[in-house]
């Protein structure tokens, strides 16, 4: 006969089960990061609660917890679509009737009024970040080639942890990142400036690497270690010099400085959104706050009259 806590160790097992099956429909690393935190801390509660029947109810109350606490709309809406997702992967597999599944993907997220611009570093500050490690040292030149390839051509972390020797050459005359897989595995070639590969090149020189991943971990004694880095890693190499300068900005933010000071420099939409690998010029839009202006509008560069 099962006890009271056998059976709340079945039930517990049965959902770690479908977390795993949560994560294995996602693609990008992220996404998966990002799904299991938030299950993990929805099976928590879960647990706290005495793991009640898996209703709609239940869900509502974990949302009103969640907004009760203080958690930010972007947040309580991505919680709430990991566990959406949880209720359709039990249904298709049997752990949940579809008929609550489907009550379930009902719950509603939070309205997000307006568009999050988010931090970004001027010019000034940008320059300031990328000469701030220490190039006499053999981390001082890995870092600075880390933040000169988020600021000079805005990848994301993962890119970074997986950019290569073999994704840097030359097309047209100039140094580009080729084959480069970004999220939802889209492929794309974004090209970056002189002083990127130079950075590069002088990490590369010093610590005798020339193939594979471009990007090692080095261990306490400043030795390399042979492993890539991680995309804590490199937020952990980001955070390091924002804080030691001062600049409230995490790692995804350089990416955004990249947008910004391209785009402030006269660089069009359309080459920043390739850069960026965004599927829609309207996410890069959003993603760079832009407005309308009516002070100089397209209009008044056509270059037409009336006779």
């Amino acid at each position: 006969m099962n006890t009271p806590k056998a059976i709340i160790q079945k039930q517990a097992i049965d959902i770690h089960s479908v977390i795993e099956l949560v994560e294995d429909s996602l693609t990008s690393a992220n996404s998966k990061r990002a799904y299991h935190k938030a299950l993990n801390d929805f099976l928590t509660w879960y647990i706290d609660q005495g793991q009640p029947k898996l209703t709609k109810a239940v869900i509502q109350r974990y949302r009103t917890l969640l907004i009760e606490s203080g958690q930010s709309p972007a947040t309580v809406n991505l919680r709430i679509s990991a566990i959406r997702k949880l209720a359709n992967e039990a249904a298709d597999n049997g752990y949940l009737p579809q008929t609550i599944a489907n009550s379930i993907t009902r719950v509603k997220g939070i309205r997000m009024e307006g568009v999050r611009i988010g931090n970004w570093l001027n010019k000034k500050q940008a320059q300031e970040l990328i000469n701030a490690p220490d190039t006499q040292s053999l981390k001082g030149l890995r870092d600075r080639a880390i933040l000169a390839v988020m600021i000079g051509s805005g990848l994301r972390r993962s890119e970074v942890t997986a950019l290569t020797f073999d994704n840097i050459q030359q097309r047209d005359g100039r140094w580009v990142i080729v084959d480069l897989i970004g999220k939802h595995n889209r492929v794309r070639t974004v090209p970056i400036p002189s002083w990127v590969k130079v950075a590069i090149d002088e990490w590369a020189a010093v610590a005798e690497r020339g193939s594979g991943c471009i990007f090692r971990r080095i261990n306490k004694g400043g030795h390399i270690s042979g492993d890539k880095m991680t995309p804590q890693a490199i937020r952990d190499v980001v955070i390091q010099y924002t804080s030691r300068l001062g600049y409230p900005v995490a790692a995804h933010d350089l990416r955004r400085t990249f947008a910004k000071l391209a785009h402030k420099g006269g660089a069009g939409l359309d080459q920043i959104q390739l850069s960026l690998g965004h599927a829609s010029i309207k996410t890069t839009e959003k993603y760079l706050g832009v407005t309308q202006n009516l002070t100089d509008a397209p209009c008044d560069r056509l270059g037409l009259h009336l006779e």
